[in-house]
């Protein structure tokens, strides 16, 4: 089975990106194969545009970045994301990227009657979320339960795309990096398990 693993860091050296290989080299281990996507190093353009726009207006062409992002998730069984949390939410390019890649006719479809299609069924989601203040902060704010509602619900279930594991990755959590380290290897045996 095969993995895609999107990290949305621009520093290789950090914390998400070492998580993010903790997780690879599990599954891996584990007998699957990953590919690995860092949205900062290949440039990918978080922008909706003029093209995105024509394509969800008027069924016009596909840009081609999208067309090549979404062969990599059909190529998936399973989808990885790594990322740090900005302002409670994903960084603004790996937000860009599921506003561009999970396009209307081939994430979801409305149906005649008014219902969703929801597509992308067959993709298990996994989401790591590396983040700098404590669980304490997270749960006396909520700030973990809206990020599940906008994220988990809001765009993976409307997909259809079940999400098996929403993990929470502290810095100044005790044990820190090797407690974190050791969840995201967990995430990446239990891809495929």
């Amino acid at each position: 089975m095969q993995a895609l693993i999107v990290v949305a860091h621009p520093d290789q050296g950090s914390f998400t990106h070492a998580a993010a290989g903790e997780v690879a080299r599990a599954i891996v281990e584990a007998g699957h194969q990953v590919e690995r996507v860092d949205l900062c190093e290949e440039g990918f353009d978080p922008r909706f545009g003029a093209a995105d726009l024509a394509l969800f207006r008027s069924g016009a062409a596909l840009p081609d970045d999208v067309l090549a992002e979404q062969r990599r998730l059909d190529r998936a069984d399973a989808l990885v994301l790594v990322y740090p949390i900005y302002w409670w939410s994903f960084p603004a390019i790996l937000k860009g990227w599921i506003d561009r890649v999970f396009t209307s006719g081939w994430a979801y479809a409305e149906r005649p009657d008014g219902s969703l299609e929801k597509k992308l069924g067959h993709l298990d989601v996994h989401l790591l979320a590396v983040g700098g203040a404590n669980l304490r902060t997270f749960a006396r704010h909520g700030y973990f339960a809206a990020m599940r509602t906008q994220i988990d619900h809001g765009i993976f279930d409307y997909v259809g795309a079940p999400v098996r594991s929403s993990e929470l990755l502290l810095h100044p959590e005790a044990g820190f990096p090797d407690t974190a380290l050791a969840t995201a290897r967990r995430i990446g045996q239990q891809v495929f398990a």
